[in-house]
């Protein structure tokens, strides 16, 4: 599904994005590399040159809708209409619900989850008409079972894209277009970079001790894999599942064990791996 395709990834400066860039790359897509942060964008670019592969950077603001239409324009130019969006951009902010502003709140939807709707906008119509293309977005696993009340807005808005992935699928697929909602667990990326806490000395609570954190590296074939299986929703950690799976039998009971493993000062801090070095 990758060969010669013209695939456009958002976010792909670093971490996850990266990742998934040059592995789409390296199946044979033409790949676009857009990102808030050009010269990021560049060294992914040339890393998929220099591997082999092919691609570009372009400058996209996400937050601005002509910003998005001119990627897509670039993207088309250079390598064809793009068939393979991934939406992978997520910031965040921390702090006790009552403390963060409801400026952020709207900063956060804005660029998690309205991204989503601003490249539904700017590509769906040209999947359509093609009738075949993937879409990826990118989601939280502090979507899928409660563990992180110190950042609400950005649990809100990944939970959010859950649904509209979900639901996408269920229209997308019949026409031949595939949707992919990728879920993180703990991955080690650039997102909690200069977050502001704005409840000074709150933890930033994990999803528990019995994660150990993996490598963007790790991410990028397990959602090229998944992709090409048609899956709709991805963990990069099995252990979510039985988590999220224990949530929802007993979601009372679930929140009941939460508050009772943060009032034991165990927040959650996901394990960092003897092979798998920062």
């Amino acid at each position: 599904m990758f060969e010669r395709q013209s695939a456009i990834v958002f976010g792909a400066a670093k971490g996850i994005g990266r990742a998934s860039a040059m592995e789409f790359a390296r199946r044979g897509a033409r790949v676009s590399v857009a990102d808030i942060n050009l010269a990021g964008a560049e060294e992914t670019a040339a890393a998929i040159i220099e591997a082999g592969g092919t691609a570009q950077a372009l400058a996209c603001d996400v937050a601005d809708l002509g910003s998005m239409q001119a990627a897509r324009d670039a993207a088309a130019k250079a390598f064809g209409t793009p068939t393979i969006v991934m939406n992978n951009v997520g910031i965040l902010v921390a702090g006790s619900p009552g403390d963060i502003p409801l400026s952020e709140w709207q900063r956060i939807i804005d660029v998690n989850l309205m991204s989503v709707a601003r490249s539904l906008d700017v590509f769906l119509p040209d999947l359509l008409e093609g009738g075949r293309g993937h879409i990826v977005n990118v989601a939280s696993a502090a979507a899928l079972f409660p563990y992180a009340p110190s950042r609400l807005p950005y649990v809100a808005s990944k939970s959010a894209i859950i649904g509209i992935s979900e639901s996408l699928a269920i229209h997308l697929k019949p026409k031949g277009i595939g949707v992919t909602c990728l879920c993180p667990g703990p991955v080690v990326t650039n997102i909690a970079d200069n977050v502001k806490n704005w409840s000074p000395g709150a933890p930033m609570q994990g999803p528990g001790s019995h994660y150990s954190l993996k490598n963007p590296a790790e991410v990028g074939p397990l959602l090229a894999d998944a992709m090409e299986q048609g899956q709709v929703m991805v963990v990069t950690h099995e252990n979510l599942w039985a988590d999220y799976r224990r949530h929802a039998a007993n979601p009372d009971q679930f929140i009941a064990e939460k508050i009772a493993e943060f009032a034991r000062g165990e927040i959650g801090s996901p394990a960092w791996p003897a092979n798998n070095p920062a």
